[in-house]
């Protein structure tokens, strides 16, 4: 058995408490750093939520109140009475040290989570039922939410939400493009979603040669430029050589085939020199392995999450990802991914981009648009996702007599929390890039 006293401070949460019994300021200063469970002495973690009990209330917090407070929650007594609350009260060496002494309490209440977060990893490694994988995925999800503090709370009371949902609506009011979310670069998707939101799944799905994986460049780049987010591309498909001539090819607007031949004339060669500091300053992180799993790819999120922020992922695509283990079933193995998908989009809080395939169902049809049955090997992807979205070139079946020559419909099947419609946009196939579509207003 470990003998060690864990790491703490009580003169800090002594000091802390005291100030807070005198300043409405201190208050406010603890409870941008601190939570009951922070406090190393039950007691003074008791005394500490009763005086935001009170502050909540906007009533005043001082000796009387507290004490009045403990009373009503039956514990005056187990934190040391009325003169353990007025000794704190009287002890306190400065105000203006709230602040320090916060941060001093953080520290160790940070140590102690670290310290029990290893602990169960050293009990669950001694388990002959020990599952590695399992092992690692949960150290890594506690290391996480100590990082980011993002303490689970349980259900939330309206009032602790409204002030913040307020204060978006406002800053969102005074943002000129409306969006609420990060940008996908192209003005009438913008309209139709707000941008790409915190937290969503979109699937981007499309028969093959449509330009899925052209237009993820685009969205993504868009984003990173546009922006200034922080993504990462996971391709499963091609190589992260084959991806970054892609972005080179589109931002240059040189064919693609030329830029990986590498027959480039001179004007061709100023125009790719010239975007190459451009794309170099782009926060894109491309990884290029084959079959990646949910577990691994979430992994690798939260790692630059933690060094550098996040801020968008993509996937190209969803059906070559691979489930650790073993499944009963195809249509159950993607179902499990589309679920995994979307539990790291609300876990890391970013919007989660993940192509596609179709069934092969539009060919079939007179109308080869394709449509929600369409997807793939399982209809949980549908239900998993935020935004259904398929892209449709009418050209690609009807060659010559195409109406909507160098058009790509990206249509907006299911919109969880906005409208659904067509958007259209120029493709540019030569240099795998979509466009605005011009229009006169």
């Amino acid at each position: 058995m470990d003998l060690r006293i864990p790491p703490h401070n009580l003169d800090a949460e002594q000091s802390v408490l005291g100030a807070m019994l005198l300043s409405k300021e201190a208050i406010t200063t603890a409870v941008e750093v601190l939570r009951g469970e922070d406090f190393y002495s039950q007691s003074h973690g008791e005394i500490y939520n009763g005086i935001l009990s009170i502050y909540n209330r906007n009533e005043p917090a001082d000796i009387v109140t507290v004490t009045e407070e403990l009373k009503k929650r039956t514990t005056l007594e187990e934190v040391g009475g009325l003169s353990y609350i007025a000794g704190l009260a009287s002890s306190v060496a400065a105000i203006s040290n709230t602040k320090y002494y916060c941060d001093i309490i953080k520290e160790k209440s940070t140590l102690r989570r670290l310290i029990t977060a290893s602990d169960e990893i050293v009990a669950k490694s001694y388990s002959p039922e020990a599952e590695v994988n399992a092992i690692i995925e949960s150290a890594e999800k506690n290391i996480f939410d100590i990082t980011q503090d993002s303490h689970r709370t349980g259900l939330v009371p309206v009032k602790e939400v409204l002030l913040e949902s307020f204060a978006q609506m406002e800053k969102r009011s005074q943002d000129p493009t409306g969006l609420t979310g990060l940008t996908t670069g192209f003005v009438d998707l913008d309209y139709k979603l707000s941008g790409f939101q915190k937290s969503d799944l979109i699937l981007l799905a499309a028969r093959p040669s449509m330009g899925k994986t052209a237009l993820m460049v685009n969205l993504a780049t868009n984003a990173a430029l546009k922006s200034s987010a922080s993504v990462a591309m996971f391709s499963l498909e091609m190589s992260k050589h084959q991806l970054v001539q892609r972005i080179i090819a589109s931002m240059a607007h040189v064919d693609l085939q030329k830029v990986i031949s590498g027959n480039l004339n001179e004007d061709e060669w100023i125009k790719i020199i010239n975007v190459m500091p451009i794309i170099s300053e782009l926060q894109i992180e491309i990884d290029d392995t084959a079959g990646i799993s949910p577990l691994e790819l979430k992994a690798k999120c939260r790692r630059l999450k933690l060094e550098k922020g996040l801020d968008l992922v993509v996937i190209d695509y969803l059906q070559l990802m691979e489930l650790d283990g073993r499944v009963e079933s195809r249509q159950q193995e993607i179902s499990s991914i589309s679920r995994s998908l979307k539990a790291i989009a609300k876990e890391l809080e970013v919007p989660v981009i993940a192509l596609s395939q179709l069934s092969r169902m539009p060919e079939t049809r007179t109308d080869h648009r394709p449509i929600l049955s369409d997807l793939r090997e399982s209809g949980a992807i549908e239900q998993d996702a935020d935004i259904v979205m398929f892209l449709y070139r009418d050209e690609y079946y009807t060659k010559e007599e195409s109406e909507k020559p160098n058009i790509g419909e990206v249509i907006i099947a299911k919109h969880r929390n906005g409208p659904t419609g067509t958007v259209e946009l120029v493709f540019k196939k030569e240099y795998t890039k979509f466009l605005n579509m011009e229009r006169e207003y």
